[in-house]
C-alpha cells in the first residue's frame, strides 16, 4: 500500500471536480497521471476505475479496482464501487453478490445498502429493494439518492402511501426537485387522487421542469378526472413536440382509439404514431409495431416486424413476429419463428406462454403441458401460465385440472351489504350507478382488454375522494376477507399458498356493456384475486331463480372456457347469472368471460383484482 503525496492529493482533488463537472476526458488524464506515480495506491486505483467506469471502458475500470483491492482488501467503498461498476456493466447477479458480502462485514455502511437496493430494483425484486432501501435511509436519512430509489422500490412493491411518503421526503429536503413532483404525482394517480396528482405536476412546472413525461402524465390524471377534451389537446401537444417521445405517441394512440369516435371523428387513431415511427428510431419502430399488433392489425405488424428484423434480427423480435402469424391463422410459420427463438428464450416465462399457447391451438398439448409447467416453476405467482397448465391439463384428462382450479370452491358469488346510510340495497345501487355514469366517457373499449362493444372507466377506481366509491369499497373488503376467512391453506397450491387475512387492490375500474357486447375469455396476469360486482342489469339480463344458471344466459359469466380463437371447443365448467349487488371472486388464473346479451339498457359492473397484503 501506497500513501499519497500532497501534491498526489491535491491532485486527485482537482480530477474529483473535473469529474463532478462533467470533464471525464480531464478527470480520467488527471488519474492516470496520479497512478502512475502511486501506483500502489488504493485511492488512486479507486479513482481511476470510477473514471474508466463514467467513460464506458467497464474492463479496465474493473482491473483498476481488483488492483486497488489488491491493497486495501476488504475495503467496503471499494468493494461498493466495484458492484456499481458490475451494475452499469449489466453484471447485476455479481453485484448484488459483491454488495452482500460488504453488508456481512460492514452492515452500517449505507452506501452498500443503497447500491444493493437500486441493484434489486432493476431486477424487479422490489419488496427486497424496499427493504435494503429503508435500511439506507435509516443510515442516511437525508439521502436524496436513497430516498428517491425508496419512492420508485415503494411504487413498484404497490405501497403507493410509503411511496407518496417517500417523495414527500424529498421534497422536504429540495422543495423544488420538479422530477420529485412528477413521481409524487404519478403515485397520487395510482391512488385514485387525480386532482392532488394534478397540483403536484403543476408544482413541477412551476419548479422549471418541462420533460414531456410530465406532460404525458397530465394527460392521464386529465382523463383521470373527465377531461377528456383537455386530455386530446395536451396530448396532441405532447407528440407534436416531441414525437421521438414513445409514452406520448402511445397516450395519443389510446385516447384517439377510446374517444376519438366524438372527439376526432374520421381520424386513424395510429396516423400520427405512424408517422413518427416512419422518421424515428428503432425503439420507436418497434413501439409502433407492437401497438398495431394490441390493435389488431396483425398484417401491418408482420411488415414491420419483418423489417426490423432484416436490419438486426433478435430472439424477442422473432417472438412478435410469431404473435402477428398466429394472429393472421400462419400456424405454421408461427411455429417455426417460436422453435427457433426458443433456445435463447427458455427460461423467460412471457415467452413460454406464447409458445404453450401456440401449442395448446395447434393440438401439441403435452408440448404445452411442459412449457407452462417450466414457465410456473421459473415463476410461481404467473398467473397466464397457471391458464394455460390448467388447459393442457384438461386437455390431457389430467385431473390436477380440478386440483388448481377447484370451480365450486374457488368461484364464490355474495351479496353485498350496502354501505350505512341507505334504506335499501336498490337504492345504494342507483346511487352508485348515478357516481359511476359520468366517467363512462369512452367511446371504444381500450387497446388490448378483454371487453367487445362497452367503455371503460381510466385510471383507478379505488382511492378517489368519493365517499359512494369509498362506502362500497369497505363493504366489498369485508365480504372478501369474510370469504378469505373460510378457505384453507395449502402448502403447494398457487391461489392456497398465498392465504392471507387482508388484501391490497392493485387495479379497479368500472365497464358499461352495451347491446351485444361481452368479454371475451381472459385471466387477469396482475391479479392473485379477480372480480365482477354488479352494479345495474338490463332486464335481457335479469337474475333468474337460482345464480349457478348452468347455462349460457344472456349476460351471464362463464368459467373455465378457453378463448375461442384456440379453437379447443371446450365448454365453460361453470356458469353464474348475475345479480345486482352481488360479487363475483375467483382466482385471477381462471379462464372467464361473458354471454352476449340484446337490449337497450346497458350492462354495468365494476372490476378490480387483488393481491394478499403482505406480497407485491
Amino acid at each position: 500500500m501506497q500513501s499519497l503525496t500532497q501534491q498526489q492529493f491535491q491532485a486527485l482533488q482537482r480530477g474529483q471536480q473535473k469529474l463532478s463537472a462533467r470533464q471525464l476526458s480531464e478527470a480520467l488524464a488527471i488519474a492516470k497521471d496520479v497512478v502512475r506515480g502511486a501506483s500502489k495506491s488504493p485511492d488512486a486505483l479507486q479513482f481511476l476505475g470510477i473514471c474508466l467506469a463514467e467513460d464506458g471502458q467497464f474492463g479496465a475500470a474493473e482491473s483498476a479496482f481488483l488492483k486497488a483491492l489488491e491493497f486495501a482488501p476488504g475495503n467496503p467503498l471499494l468493494l461498493t464501487n466495484l458492484a456499481a461498476l458490475y451494475s452499469k456493466g449489466g453484471k447485476t447477479d455479481a453485484a448484488i453478490q459483491n454488495l452482500r458480502k460488504v453488508l456481512s462485514r460492514s452492515p452500517e455502511f449505507p452506501r452498500a445498502w443503497q447500491e444493493l437496493g437500486r441493484c434489486l430494483l432493476s431486477q424487479g425484486r422490489y419488496e427486497e429493494a424496499t427493504e435494503s432501501l429503508e435500511r439506507a435511509v435509516r443510515l442516511q436519512p437525508r439521502s436524496l439518492s436513497a430516498l428517491q430509489a425508496l419512492g420508485r422500490a415503494r411504487r413498484g412493491a404497490e405501497d403507493y402511501e410509503g411511496a407518496a411518503m417517500a417523495w414527500r421526503q424529498v421534497l422536504t429536503l429540495a422543495p423544488r426537485n420538479g422530477v420529485a413532483w412528477t413521481h409524487l404525482g404519478a403515485v397520487y394517480r395510482l391512488m385514485g387522487l387525480a386532482d392532488q396528482s394534478l397540483e403536484c405536476y403543476h408544482e413541477a412546472l412551476k419548479c422549471g421542469y418541462q420533460g414531456p413525461d410530465l406532460a404525458d402524465a397530465r394527460v392521464g390524471a386529465l382523463l383521470d378526472l373527465g377531461q377528456a377534451e383537455e386530455a386530446l389537446v395536451e396530448a396532441r401537444r405532447v407528440v407534436q413536440q416531441h414525437p421521438q417521445f414513445i409514452e406520448g405517441q402511445r397516450t395519443l394512440a389510446h385516447l384517439l382509439w377510446e374517444y376519438g369516435v366524438e372527439l376526432a371523428p374520421g381520424e386513424d387513431p395510429l396516423d400520427r404514431f405512424r408517422a413518427a415511427a416512419k422518421q424515428g428510431n428503432r425503439e420507436l419502430q418497434l413501439a409502433y409495431a407492437q401497438f398495431l399488433l394490441e390493435t389488431r392489425r396483425p398484417d401491418e405488424a408482420l411488415q414491420r416486424f419483418d423489417a426490423l428484423r432484416a436490419e438486426a434480427d433478435h430472439p424477442s423480435l422473432k417472438t412478435m413476429a410469431a404473435n402477428a402469424h398466429e394472429q393472421l391463422g400462419q400456424s405454421v410459420e408461427a411455429g417455426s419463428l417460436y422453435a427457433k427463438a426458443y433456445p435463447d428464450l427458455s427460461n423467460d416465462p412471457g415467452f413460454l406462454c406464447s409458445y404453450a399457447r401456440h401449442l395448446l391451438k395447434a393440438g401439441e398439448w403435452a408440448r404445452a403441458r411442459d412449457l407452462s409447467a417450466h414457465a410456473v416453476a421459473i415463476a410461481p405467482d404467473n398467473q397466464e401460465a397457471w391458464a394455460y397448465l390448467g388447459t393442457a391439463w384438461r386437455l390431457l384428462g389430467d385431473e390436477r385440472e380440478h386440483w388448481l382450479c377447484d370451480y365450486n370452491q374457488l368461484i364464490s358469488f355474495h351479496e353485498v351489504p350496502p354501505p350505512d346510510g341507505y334504506k335499501t340495497p336498490e337504492d345504494f345501487l342507483d346511487t352508485l350507478k348515478a357516481t359511476l355514469e359520468p366517467m363512462h366517457q369512452a367511446r371504444r373499449e381500450p387497446v388490448q382488454q378483454s371487453l367487445r362493444g362497452g367503455s371503460q372507466t381510466p385510471g383507478r377506481l379505488f382511492g378517489r375522494a368519493d365517499p359512494v366509491l369509498r362506502g362500497l369499497q369497505q363493504s366489498l373488503t369485508a365480504t372478501i376477507e369474510d370469504w378469505l376467512a373460510q378457505l384453507a391453506p395449502q402448502q403447494n397450491h398457487p391461489f392456497y399458498r398465498r392465504l392471507t387475512p387482508t388484501i391490497r387492490y392493485t387495479g379497479s375500474w368500472s365497464v358499461k356493456l352495451w347491446s351485444s357486447g361481452r368479454h371475451v375469455n381472459h385471466i387477469h396476469p396482475e391479479g392473485w384475486i379477480s372480480s365482477a360486482y354488479y352494479v345495474a342489469l338490463p332486464p335481457s339480463v335479469l337474475a333468474t331463480d337460482t345464480a349457478d344458471s348452468g347455462t349460457t344466459s344472456a349476460g351471464a359469466i362463464q368459467f373455465g372456457q378457453p378463448p375461442d380463437e384456440l379453437g379447443l371447443g371446450l365448454e365453460p365448467r361453470r356458469v353464474i347469472q348475475p345479480k345486482a349487488g352481488y360479487l363475483a371472486l375467483f382466482p385471477s388464473y381462471l379462464w372467464h368471460g361473458t354471454v352476449p346479451f340484446t337490449d337497450q339498457e346497458p350492462r354495468m359492473t365494476i372490476a378490480f383484482d387483488m393481491r394478499p397484503w403482505n406480497q407485491y
